[in-house]
């Protein structure tokens, strides 16, 4: 058996705010971050492409936001998705029910996706992945539209999160019941998610962490989870930042954003 261990550490919301684009900065010039996700309609998005291009060996890809953001293409061509502002409902259960059983939406979507990707090509930097806002991307209907552009716009890795639960619950025993129903939940996404990426020839991580632990990616559960990496390609993604009124504006408000950023450098 391989135990070859090679891991990714990430951080969400590149571009959400001129906090979070100084943590994700300096995590990765003075720490271990490698990888971001950028936000195309955050509120410091460019911002977050001037950075970009001046760290190169930050690697970068799409943040797709379909829920608690603003939308790429005009809310007349998207109106099953937006209000008349061009914002995203903000209930992400409501929003997946919405999303798979709502007629004559798929259309809808898939024009937002093509803008969010098309407003990402233009900055001329290359996508490394792409994942979503609150893992929007497995959503069923998200990702049979992802797989289906893939090649027109170049996607050849996305995140899958799949989280070894019993790690994680050793490291981190609180909320232990909510833990235990992402992990179901997210499981069979993912179960759902990875033939269909492997058949279209997008990778993905064997594993990952981050998604059980959101926004409480600190010390000790960040070298915990090293200790334990398992044999494969690992994700680990915070949200690690310079906490703002913008970042605040978004994020729970129990979000421990600062002590992820200690823990990364």
């Amino acid at each position: 058996m391989n135990a070859t261990r090679r891991l990714i550490v990430s951080a969400d919301d590149f571009g959400l705010s001129p906090g979070v684009n100084a943590g994700i900065i300096r995590a990765h010039r003075d720490g271990i971050l490698t990888d971001a996700s950028l936000m195309v309609n955050g509120a410091a998005f460019d911002e977050a492409v001037e950075l970009a291009r001046a760290t190169p060996a930050l690697s970068v890809g799409l943040h797709l936001v379909l829920v608690q953001g603003h939308a790429t293409a005009p809310a007349h061509a998207i109106p099953g998705l937006v209000d008349a502002a061009g914002r995203f409902r903000n209930n992400p259960v409501a929003v997946g029910v919405r999303y798979f059983f709502t007629p004559g939406i798929h259309t809808q979507l898939e024009r937002e996706i093509c803008a969010q990707l098309e407003k990402y090509l233009r900055t001329g930097l290359p996508l490394s992945h792409v994942d979503g806002h609150l893992n929007i991307h497995v959503h069923p209907t998200v990702l049979g539209i992802l797989v289906r552009v893939a090649e027109r716009y170049g996607i050849r890795a996305m995140r899958l999160p799949r989280e070894p639960l019993d790690i994680s619950l050793r490291l981190d025993r609180r909320d232990r019941m909510r833990k235990i129903a992402e992990s179901l939940t997210f499981r069979r996404l993912a179960a759902f998610a990875a033939p269909r990426l492997q058949a279209h020839g997008i990778r993905h991580p064997n594993q990952m962490f981050g998604l059980h632990q959101s926004g409480h990616v600190t010390e000790p559960y960040l070298v915990g989870v090293i200790d334990a990496l398992p044999p494969g390609v690992t994700e680990i993604y915070s949200h690690a930042s310079v906490v703002d009124a913008e970042a605040r504006r978004w994020r729970p408000a129990d979000y421990e954003c600062e002590a992820e950023l200690a823990a990364l450098t």
